[in-house]
């Protein structure tokens, strides 16, 4: 995986109504279908006097599994339509249940999959939504005229520096995605003139949230 991909942090909730009709939806992180089964089932309870409690779910780096449900809708109007969502925001490992109290007025084919692609959105926009990449800790040790051009190097790469130690020496700290690391080191040696002295950590999952590493 050269790439990050999606996921959801923290789950949230989002509401929209259409003709009276009320859609509630609500997201969750999961990691396998039981947490879905068991997320579903458990808003199927909270909200037990809804009409209709249509679900979507993704798992999987590559969206090994897939599940939607339309609970009584007309077939392909609100959980495909759900599942779609994710799958184009390339959203992975969550879960969302979409909720209906249903208004009195029929909203048509093309107004339901509007209405639970709409209430999707929303529910998203209100969660949590951080990117998880594979990369590596990197440490190198430079003296004071190296240290501009390292600074350089990960500027020019959009490097996420953790810290900056200068005592005696200038000590730099950086997470560095997996698919840099060849070229970041070679960079680093190249633009010190060999000089740097590089550590590496093994290899992690990371993300950041709200600006602050979190290594998974």
């Amino acid at each position: 995986m050269s790439e990050g991909y999606k996921i959801v942090f923290e789950g949230g909730s989002g509401e929209i109504e259409e003709k009276k009709s009320r859609f509630i939806a609500t997201v969750l992180p999961v990691e396998s279908e039981e947490d879905a089964t068991a997320f579903i089932a458990a808003m199927k309870k909270k909200y037990w006097d809804a009409r209709h409690n249509c679900f979507a779910y993704v798992i999987g780096k590559n969206n090994e599994l897939q599940r939607c449900s339309d609970d009584g809708e007309p077939s392909g109007t609100a959980g495909r339509p759900m599942l779609d969502v994710l799958l184009h925001e390339e959203i992975h490992n969550a879960a969302i249940v979409v909720t209906r109290y249903f208004g009195g007025t029929l909203l048509g084919t093309g107004g339901l999959v509007r209405a639970y692609q709409q209430a999707t959105k929303e529910g998203l926009k209100n969660s949590l939504i951080i990117e998880k990449r594979k990369g590596c800790r990197l440490e190198i040790g430079t003296d004071y005229n190296g240290i501009g051009k390292i600074q350089y190097i990960f500027g020019q790469e959009e490097i996420s520096v953790l810290d900056t130690a200068y005592t005696e020496k200038v000590v730099v700290t950086a997470m560095i995605p997996q698919e840099k690391r060849e070229r970041i080191e070679k960079a680093v040696m190249e633009g010190t003139n060999g000089r740097a002295q590089i550590s590496w950590g093994c290899e992690v999952e990371y993300a950041f949230v709200e600006n602050k590493l979190k290594i998974f």
